[in-house]
């Protein structure tokens, strides 16, 4: 992508751009800027790439109308020797905008159940403005402590997790506003017990973070065709709780406090992928460089060129993510197979 700095004030409507517009009392409306996939697709018989994985919607919070879509590849593992890995999956869209039912994510949900393979959960969480930060989090918390529960078979577990996938073996994944989420949502779970379920690694591609001080490459990216300034800003003012600046530890926590950054140091190993031509990219390798310099083990992939949000738009670019993301998974796990050989010798 070229260079869009600009000197000038940007003309951008950042309303007309996330085709939203806001109401009296605060809400949104949205038009929609990907269609949707309902439950009713799951028993169709095209041919597109929804196709690929069985799928059904769980309750998880009917108060909040929070759901869960669950996705497992069409053949079951070979023995119980063979259980997949978990992948919990949280969608973008800067806090505001989509849901889990959105073609773009859902198809890439369906992608990953069959090639990596594994169990896909995608959470269907509140959005902002309706439901500030840190409602997000709450949500994503309360799917991984329903996984919890699952895993105890408490109340009964679901005959698809039950089958097919192995608890141990768990990972938080998410892309812009997901991959922001992957990251506090792993903060807070390391504050409870999830045991048996573990949280073996955590995936953020071109997480969404910012701040007060505009970095080089959102400066060099103002005029952006996909997150321009103006826009990016407009969906922190409101997701942000009320009267924070983007310097709150939600939108950027490379400024905590120590506390803050103690708990980053206790992560599990990550997977933070971005492009040059995104205007978060600076923000992205930011956070890496803190996670490095507090233990954690990251495998940080970015590559030249390229945009926010790019492998919704390239095939070759989600072909390419598709790959990073099951070399990680697949080394995680070989990990705690190692582990678990090691912890039996020495019994």
């Amino acid at each position: 992508m070229e260079d869009q700095s600009s000197t000038s004030a940007p003309s951008i409507d950042p309303f007309k751009l996330l085709k939203i517009v806001q109401n009296p009392d605060g809400s949104l409306t949205r038009q929609s800027l990907f269609p949707s996939v309902s439950i009713t697709e799951e028993e169709s018989t095209g041919s597109n790439t929804s196709q690929l994985a069985f799928f059904k919607d769980i309750p998880l919070n009917p108060q909040n109308k929070t759901f869960i879509r669950l996705y497992r590849p069409p053949t079951p593992p070979p023995n119980t020797n063979h259980k997949l890995p978990l992948l919990i999956h949280f969608h973008g869209g800067g806090f505001i905008l989509f849901s889990a039912t959105s073609r773009p994510f859902h198809d890439a949900c369906s992608v990953k159940a069959v090639k990596l393979p594994a169990v896909v959960l995608s959470l269907e969480y509140r959005l902002a403005p309706e439901h500030r930060l840190p409602a997000a989090y709450d949500d994503a918390v309360e799917t991984i402590m329903w996984v919890r529960d699952q895993a105890m078979d408490i109340n009964g577990c679901d005959p698809w997790l039950k089958e097919y996938v192995d608890f141990s073996k768990c990972f938080l994944i998410g892309s812009s506003a997901g991959g922001n989420m992957v990251f506090h949502a792993a903060l807070r779970a390391l504050d409870i017990d999830t045991s048996p379920v573990k949280i073996i690694g955590l995936i953020m591609n071109q997480p969404y973070f910012s701040g007060v001080e505009r970095t080089e490459s959102e400066k060099r990216f103002v005029n952006d065709r996909i997150l321009p300034l103006p826009a990016n800003d407009l969906m922190w003012s409101l997701a942000l709780p009320k009267g924070a600046d983007r310097d709150h530890e939600f939108c950027n926590p490379m400024t905590a406090d120590g506390f803050l950054k103690e708990k980053m140091g206790r992560l599990t190993r990550c997977l933070v992928t971005g492009h040059g031509g995104d205007p978060l990219i600076d923000k992205q390798r930011e956070l890496v460089k803190v996670l490095e310099a507090h233990g954690v083990d990251v495998v940080a992939e970015f590559a030249e060129g390229g945009c926010h949000g790019i492998e919704i738009f390239d095939p070759l670019k989600a072909e390419a993510l598709l790959k990073s993301i099951k070399e990680f998974v697949h080394t995680c796990c070989r990990c705690v197979n190692s582990e678990s050989a090691a912890a039996k010798s020495t019994l």
